[in-house]
């Protein structure tokens, strides 16, 4: 027979000898930035993709991290062909920005600092009275 090969068709059932995964969401950027934070300088999709493992697309770690870019989270040189990347705050930072985005959220941004402050142990109220204190004798000064 001679001819164009078929097309190989794939079935649609999952491969079974895979174990199937899926992630929480915000768990692959999670993972991306906590590599990101583990390189020694800017990288690019391909080393990020290596060091998170498993079968990720090279596209989806592109896609992740053009993601984490419109958010701010990362930015981007262009180096040859393509990009690398560099994360914009320690996971300090980040933990911030998602409580400011937050807080910016609230219809009632009073009210959403008030039960944040009544819902922190004794502990971590007293840490953010101490913050507050130091804020306000520096700003004294």
């Amino acid at each position: 027979m001679n001819g164009p090969t078929p097309a190989v068709r794939r079935s649609s059932v999952p491969d079974s000898s895979r174990p199937s995964r899926r992630r929480a969401q915000g768990e692959l950027e999670t993972e991306v930035l906590a590599a990101l934070r583990a390189a020694d300088g800017p990288a690019n999709a391909g080393w990020v993709r290596d060091r998170i493992g498993g079968d990720l697309a090279y596209t989806t770690v592109v896609t992740i991290l053009a993601r984490l870019h419109a958010k701010d989270v990362v930015t981007r040189r262009r180096e040859g062909r393509s990009f690398v990347w560099t994360p914009t705050s320690d996971e300090a930072g980040l933990a911030a920005r998602k409580m400011r985005k937050v807080l910016d959220a609230g219809p009632d941004r009073e009210a959403v600092l008030t039960s944040f402050l009544t819902s922190l142990p004794d502990s971590d109220e007293q840490v953010l009275r101490d913050l507050l204190r130091r804020a306000d004798e520096e700003a004294a000064d």
